[in-house]
């Protein structure tokens, strides 16, 4: 049956895939690439087979006059999207369609869902930038991806609860195939920014540290907190962190914290962070 091993929480910001593309090793990415490596291993320890990676398009397969609330990828393979600075020289993403659907009727059915799904789906940076840097892919991917896009770009915009609900169903729909899978949850966005109006370059570390914080430790704290508070503390980009709440809320209740990181070198937080279910203790 399948089973979630591993939750982790990555920003998806475009110039970290630009940098790792151009294997920038300089001084200023060093804390990034470095943030990322005990998140891989961890994954690769606990044998990761399948990813469910939440993330949001920006534009490369949905746009302000279609744009679903939750879409779901049901296909063998995404092709890499053009943003506009040509397409990366990455493999294309592997999925698994028997497992997309599975979690497609699984959410509509059982959890009421209304769910896009998506039999082709272009990937963007939203999904890229985490990807490689968690798992391996040379010569190609050693795990296949589902991708699950959020509307957090066009209002109305679905709420902290209800992407809550979404990562408890996303645990029901997994635990409820029959066939083996190793699964990561994967909650990508933000952090803090703002890249339009007059608070342009906005950023707040201390609401970082604190979304960090209660995602690992007390995550039902963020679920009612409205859109423009998030927008207010940490810049109207920043709603994406929301999709977060969508992996903690495939976890238990409590979780073992395996890794974190957090590096701020410019427009927007760059964080990481690893958990797992937390397990009895032994008697």
């Amino acid at each position: 049956m399948g089973k979630i091993v591993a939750g982790v929480g990555s920003s998806h910001i475009p110039s970290i895939g630009d940098a790792y593309d151009q294997n920038d090793q300089s001084p200023e990415w060093q804390p990034c690439w470095d943030g990322y490596k005990p998140a891989k291993a961890f994954l690769k320890e606990k044998g990761v087979t399948h990813a469910i990676v939440i993330y949001n398009d920006h534009g490369c397969d949905f746009f302000y006059d279609k744009c679903p609330t939750f879409a779901l990828g049901a296909a063998d393979e995404y092709p890499i999207g053009d943003e506009g600075w040509g397409i990366r020289d990455l493999p294309p993403v592997k999925g698994d369609l028997d497992f997309s659907w599975h979690l497609a009727n699984s959410l509509i059915k059982e959890s009421e869902f209304d769910l896009t799904v998506c039999q082709e789906m272009v990937m963007d940076h939203g999904l890229l930038v985490p990807l490689p840097l968690l798992f391996d892919h040379d010569p190609d991917w050693n795990v296949k991806t589902v991708p699950l896009h959020i509307n957090v770009l066009q209002h109305p915009l679905p709420t902290p609860s209800r992407i809550w609900q979404l990562g408890q169903a996303l645990r029901k729909a997994v635990e409820s195939y029959p066939e083996d899978a190793r699964v990561a949850v994967v909650g990508t966005g933000g952090l803090s920014h703002q890249l339009n109006g007059q608070r342009f370059g906005h950023t707040n570390e201390d609401w970082d540290h604190e979304f960090l914080d209660k995602i690992e430790d007390n995550p039902k704290a963020l679920i009612d907190i409205p859109h423009d508070t998030w927008m207010e503390r940490g810049g109207a980009e920043s709603v994406e962190m929301m999709m977060w709440l969508g992996m903690r809320g495939a976890l238990t209740p409590e979780v073992n914290k395996i890794h974190r990181s957090y590096y701020m070198p410019m427009l927007t937080g760059m964080a990481v962070t690893c958990l797992e279910d937390k397990t009895p203790a032994a008697v």
